[in-house]
C-alpha cells in the first residue's frame, strides 16, 4: 500500500494532513508513505495531476489509484482506502 502525499511549504491543511497520515501509519505498519513537495518535485506533481495541496493518493500494490483526497482526509477515509488497497 503506497500513499503519496503532495504538500507545499506553509500549507496549514498540509500540517493537519501530515498528522492524520502519521496516525494511519502507526495503525497500519504496511503503509508506505512518500511526501512530495510540489515545488521541489514539480514533475511528480504534474504526472499525478495535482491541482491543490494537500492531496493524498492511495495506491494498491500494482500502482492503481484506489483513493484521492484533495484537502484534509479523515483518518477513517485513509484507513478505508488502505483496506481497499490491501484487498
Amino acid at each position: 500500500m503506497n500513499v503519496d502525499f503532495f504538500t507545499s511549504t506553509f500549507c496549514e491543511p498540509c500540517m493537519i494532513t501530515r498528522d492524520v497520515l502519521a496516525e494511519a501509519a502507526r495503525l497500519v505498519t504496511a503503509m508506505n508513505l512518500v511526501e512530495h513537495d510540489v515545488v521541489r518535485e514539480e514533475r511528480a506533481a504534474e504526472s499525478h495531476h495535482i491541482r491543490s495541496t494537500p492531496t493524498v493518493i492511495v495506491s494498491d500494490s500494482s500502482g492503481g489509484e484506489v483513493f484521492r483526497a484533495e484537502g484534509i482526509p479523515s483518518l477513517n477515509q485513509v484507513l478505508v482506502a488502505l483496506a481497499r488497497a490491501a484487498a
